[in-house]
């Protein structure tokens, strides 16, 4: 296992822009972790700073803590593995799955025991991947492919279908910028090597414009949302609900959404370990996460109900964000692999991450995907862009 440490200096800035100290990264690691540990329905505490905190902790509590969480440890008599996967708080499938505790229920027959751990973003997530403190990760392309920068031995094991429209570049309500350009050498938040980075310099590259004409503001979405409502950043790239809950706060608006833009998709990830020793939950898991993702795109009322209280959203506005989503996992496939690396060959260009990582070895075999895919979703393999 690499240390905490060392892939933390992988995510260190190397173009122009504003730089978390490292101790601050770490702070954010073992906080995530002692969530899931708490398994809390709570997110990180906003901090009052726009850019750098300065919070730290002791490396050694990681490491510690890491060692004690073992996952899915051969069980004694009459006691279950523990799965643990990440709590989704937005309009997903994932999060149905907790809610309603079909997951729980089915993999109860099995030996199982799910427990549910909450994390800032998709890179915490990869970290808690490393560390030992989490099973299954659902981020978005770019984590991924900083894990395998730093040697970190993932597992894709599934993917969703292509969908930006729930993410957006926002500004603040009554701010004068009015498009991309209007943004040159201001200050942009974003958590780094997280979907809102990867599509903000998307969306500065076909203005004709580089990642060198903003100004990088790293932080995680709690502490970015603190910043951009008191005006310490210029432009916010986040996902929902965060979208939501600042339009309604009357905070911000959107500038673009990432619906012509994003050209990837999320990905369910474990480690190598993990897989090779719990093919039956995993299958078990993504089983039960189709039949939630058929439930949820033909219930957007239902779903709306359920959630609310995950999401601190009112029904009816939870009702008109159902139709920015596209629901359901899709077949990895050929395309889906060469997607990834292209996504490597994005971040190696742009020099965030110290090589180009060999992705493919982060993908199993059609044979092995073939077990662990429900079967209706393999037979779309000739359609993986829907």
């Amino acid at each position: 296992m690499k240390p905490l440490t060392t892939l933390f200096q992988f995510f260190e800035s190397s173009h122009k822009g504003t730089k978390i100290k490292r101790r601050s990264l770490l702070f954010s690691a073992a906080y995530s972790l002692v969530v899931s540990t708490a398994l809390i329905g709570c997110g990180t505490t906003p901090t009052n700073t726009a850019t750098n905190s300065t919070n730290s902790t002791n490396p050694s509590t990681v490491a510690s803590y890491a060692k004690t969480t073992t996952a899915a440890k051969p069980a004694a008599s009459g006691e279950k593995k523990v799965i643990r996967i990440v709590r989704s708080k937005q309009l997903t499938p994932l999060a149905v799955l907790e809610k309603k505790g079909d997951l729980a229920k089915e993999l109860d027959k099995i030996g199982y025991e799910v427990k549910w751990a909450e994390f800032a973003a998709g890179p915490q997530q990869q970290e808690a991947l490393n560390a030992n403190g989490l099973d299954i990760a659902s981020t978005a392309e770019s984590p991924p492919v900083f894990a395998q920068a730093a040697n970190n031995p993932i597992v894709y094991i599934g993917a969703s279908a292509t969908n930006g429209k729930p993410i957006a570049l926002l500004v603040g309500k009554d701010s004068p910028i009015q498009s991309v350009q209007d943004l040159k050498g201001k200050k942009i938040a974003f958590q780094k090597a997280s979907i809102g980075h990867y599509l903000a310099v998307k969306a500065f590259e076909k203005e004709g414009l580089t990642i060198n004409d903003f100004e990088s503001v790293f932080l995680p979405p709690s502490d970015a949302s603190a910043a951009f409502s008191q005006g310490k950043v210029d432009a916010w790239f986040i996902w929902e609900p965060f979208v939501t809950r600042t339009e309604l706060s009357g905070t911000g608006r959107i500038l673009l959404d990432g619906e012509k833009l994003r050209d990837t998709r999320n990905y369910y990830t474990t480690t190598r370990t993990f897989y090779e020793g719990n093919k039956e939950a995993i299958k078990v898991f993504f089983e039960e996460l189709e039949k939630a993702d058929t439930w949820v795109k033909a219930n957007p009322k239902e779903v709306s109900e359920l959630l609310t209280t995950v999401t601190k959203i009112e029904v009816p506005i939870l009702e008109k964000m159902h139709g920015k989503y596209t629901y359901g996992l899709r077949p990895i496939t050929e395309e889906i692999i060469k997607e990834q690396e292209q996504v490597a060959d994005f971040w190696f260009r742009l020099k965030l991450i110290p090589n180009k990582p060999d992705v493919r070895k982060g993908f199993l075999t059609p044979e092995e995907y073939a077990f662990i895919t429900p079967k209706g979703v393999l037979k779309l393999a000739g359609n993986p862009k829907s």
